[in-house]
């Protein structure tokens, strides 16, 4: 490692430590005239912030050009950042844009590429071909786990879900000498009898009812995104009856992303049909059926245009913004570069960086409609007793996150420096090439929920400290933010982007890598840590509550 310190903006008054500096360490920042020194006071561990000069209380504390913190007590030049001597701070914005002059990168060499797809009847392509089972209402929940066991495991999908199960087999098999059941021979010849279809995939969930008529529409509006989205082939939804989340209104918010209603959707309404079994057995008779027609059809070649990639952070570290987000931010404006979709969410991850974003957006309408989603956010946290301040999580804190300003302006390098084509709120769906603002929570399962629900064929999530967290229908690319994390937890990471924290490698040359690891998993070439583990994760965003 050449420094053992960072300097991420000229602007900035504090230093990013890249390994643990003891007491009375010189450190330099800058180059030529502009070089200065620094000792350290005090012990400042990987990944902290150390003050470059003398602060007051009052003070701004700068990183990336931008206010992230200001002081409460007096921190010496050499001085470690905590959260007693600092506290959450963020620059004002307006939603007037003064657009920047950085140019993406050239993404010529990117123009030809093509990954494996599937094409979809209206255009769309997808990563994956799954049929998904949905209920509108949390009472159907059971009637879903019914079908999961019944359809999972007799079709061969559930053995790849759990690696233990061999081992309980194993076990069994010693404990028996040696004897093996019938049904464990039937399952060991057990082969899939539609290999186009990557899965079935059961989305329960602990909503439809008892809520307000907003989230009724909000879970609709969501469910009917996974639906149309193109790594789904067709749904069947079980429906109670009598419930807020009605299946009138999953079919008013499926015509508004498809008015030609293009998919099949197979509609059960229990409290129609009596009893519970002919419920299941005609919802299971069609369902088959309808995993038959799944099954016919088979990837073909798509330009990088068809991608749409969920820009996703979470376990965030303090080498998040400087290692893996810059990195995902340079896929980013590659993809958008050659004509397709990217996807920056978690608004409240955005808190600090608002004027940034603005600047980018591409029309006056949108800068104002991203203001106004923010601004109406914070006022929703504020009404509970809360606030965007209260998001870096202990886990943040601890591995050097200690402003939600400082997560938020690492967290945006993630959607890299191209220009905002669209503004979207939760759950609308993105139709628009280029990178996209959506308004989710900044809890990863709820925010890659949402990603995807609003088209994302696939996600690139980075972690500093780790997160097994993975998507029912699209595949989530974990990338590390430190190669101490890609060792340790070398089960749920796919990519490992430390070698920029130690200067082996840089930004542009780590993003072109993940691009090709990224056309191989769209193209089914390669599962990620997530799908190989069978982390199917979904919660729907009840509005208004998360953070």
């Amino acid at each position: 490692m050449a420094d053992p310190v960072l300097l991420l903006d000229p602007r900035d008054n504090v230093l990013v430590a890249l390994k643990t500096l003891e007491p009375g360490a010189l450190v330099r920042c800058g180059n030529g005239a502009a070089s200065s020194s620094c000792t350290a006071v005090g012990v400042i561990p990987a990944k902290q912030k150390m003050a470059l000069v003398d602060l007051r209380p009052g003070d701004l504390i700068f990183m990336y050009g931008m206010v992230v913190g200001e002081a409460v007590q007096a921190i010496p030049r050499g001085g470690l950042l905590t959260t007693q001597n600092i506290r959450h701070r963020t620059g004002d914005y307006s939603a007037v844009r003064r657009p920047p002059s950085i140019a993406p990168p050239d993404a010529s060499v990117w123009m030809g590429s093509t990954f494996m797809g599937y094409h979809r009847a209206d255009g769309q392509v997808g990563t994956r071909n799954y049929w998904i089972v949905v209920p509108l209402v949390f009472c159907e929940n059971r009637n879903v786990e019914q079908m999961r066991e019944a359809l999972e495991e007799e079709l061969g999908y559930g053995r790849a879900n759990n690696s233990y199960r061999q081992r309980v087999r194993d076990l069994i098999h010693a404990e028996s000498n040696g004897r093996r059941t019938a049904d464990e021979k039937m399952r060991s010849r057990a082969e899939r009898i539609f290999p186009n279809l990557d899965g079935i995939r059961f989305l329960i969930h602990q909503l439809g009812c008892g809520g307000t008529r907003q989230d009724a529409r909000a879970l609709c509006g969501l469910l009917a995104g996974y639906i149309h989205h193109p790594n789904v082939a067709g749904a069947t939804v079980l429906s109670l009856g009598c419930q807020n989340a009605q299946a009138s209104l999953l079919m008013e918010e499926l015509r508004a992303r498809d008015p030609e209603l293009r998919k099949p959707v197979l509609l059960f309404e229990q409290q129609k049909s009596g009893h519970e079994a002919a419920l299941m057995e005609q919802a299971l008779d069609q369902t088959f059926a309808g995993l038959g027609e799944a099954n016919c059809i088979q990837r073909a070649p798509a330009p990088l245009s068809a991608l749409t990639i969920g820009l996703q952070c979470g376990g965030s570290d303090g080498f998040s913004g400087i290692s893996a987000n810059p990195a995902v931010g340079y896929v980013s404006d590659l993809v958008v570069g050659a004509g397709g979709k990217t996807m920056l969410s978690e608004f409240p991850e955005l808190h600090g960086v608002e004027q940034e974003l603005i600047n980018r957006c591409a029309t006056d309408e949108l800068a104002a409609r991203f203001a106004g989603l923010m601004q109406a956010y914070a006022a929703r946290a504020k009404a509970v007793q809360s606030d965007f301040a209260f998001n870096p999580s202990p886990g943040n804190i601890r591995d050097g996150l200690i402003t939600d300003a400082m997560k938020s302006a690492g967290a945006a390098r993630k959607g890299g420096v191209s220009q905002v084509s669209d503004v979207i709120d939760y759950p609308e769906y993105a139709t628009k090439p280029g990178l996209t603002l959506q308004c989710t929570p900044g809890n990863d399962v709820e925010s890659v929920t949402a990603q995807v629900g609003a088209g994302s064929t696939l996600v690139l999530f980075t972690t500093g400290l780790g997160t097994p967290t993975g998507n029912p229908i699209a595949p989530v690319i974990k990338i590390s933010t430190n190669s101490s994390l890609a060792e340790r937890m070398g089960d749920i990471i796919d990519f490992d982007a430390g070698d920029i924290v130690t200067g082996a490698t840089n930004v542009a040359a780590c993003a072109e890598k993940l691009l090709a690891l990224s056309i191989e998993v769209a193209s089914g070439n390669s599962l990620t840590k997530a799908e190989e583990r069978g982390q199917i994760d979904f919660i729907p965003w009840k509005r208004g509550v998360s953070l």
